[in-house]
């Protein structure tokens, strides 16, 4: 058992957030361990699986495009 696992196993894992998908969605990484966590669907924290990866990737470059066409929107009605 590495000594990292140990500290974890005894004190509890030190997470932070590593990517910010949306408002609501984050991808968190243990400082000590490396293990990452994410949010499902109803808040809770699961482990950061590979699809859970793709499901988060599709989710963020959803988000950036609707946050990039309600920019647009609001700059384009602040013109007129």
């Amino acid at each position: 058992m590495t000594p990292t696992k140990l500290y974890c196993d005894f004190f509890g894992h030190n997470y932070e957030v590593t990517k910010k998908v949306t408002n609501h969605v984050k991808e968190y990484t243990c400082k000590c361990c490396k293990k990452q966590l994410t949010t499902n669907s109803n808040g809770k924290l699961i482990e950061l699986t590979p699809k859970f990866q793709e499901i988060n990737s599709a989710l963020e470059r959803i988000y950036n495009n609707r946050m990039m066409r309600l920019k647009r929107k609001t700059i384009s009605s602040s013109i007129y």
